[in-house]
């Protein structure tokens, strides 16, 4: 499998149209939601959003460099060509291990695969 490029989501109307018209998976630290890009040869977008309900600023910004981290991580091998995804940070994930949002991102990312294209855990 080659890796996937990805970009980072940066339009209020793009977080919406995932929301709106996408799948998702909950699990402890985050909610991934998966979205069909209309342009089928565009690459890989991820939007990252964090609300006020998980903590205050600094809390919330080290949320995003994890999120960031795991994203680059996971996303290029793991993620389906012309997807948009979008993760909201849940309460808690600013005091749990980075190993449990690699983890709950990668389970996310293998709930919201088409079918068929399930990946093995690493």
């Amino acid at each position: 499998m080659t890796a996937l490029t990805f970009v980072w989501l940066k339009k209020r109307a793009d977080f919406l149209r995932a929301s709106r018209t996408g799948r998702k998976a909950v699990s402890q630290t985050l909610i991934l939601q998966a979205s069909a890009n209309p342009d089928t040869n565009a690459p890989v977008r991820v939007g990252l959003t964090v609300s006020k309900k998980v903590g205050n600023a600094v809390v919330r910004n080290r949320v995003k460099r994890r999120f960031r981290a795991a994203v680059r991580e996971l996303v290029p091998a793991r993620g389906t060509p012309a997807t948009d995804y979008v993760l909201i940070g849940r309460h808690g994930a600013g005091d749990c291990p980075f190993t449990q949002i690699v983890r709950d991102l990668q389970n996310s990312l293998n709930r919201l695969q088409p079918t068929g294209q399930k990946t093995t855990q690493a």
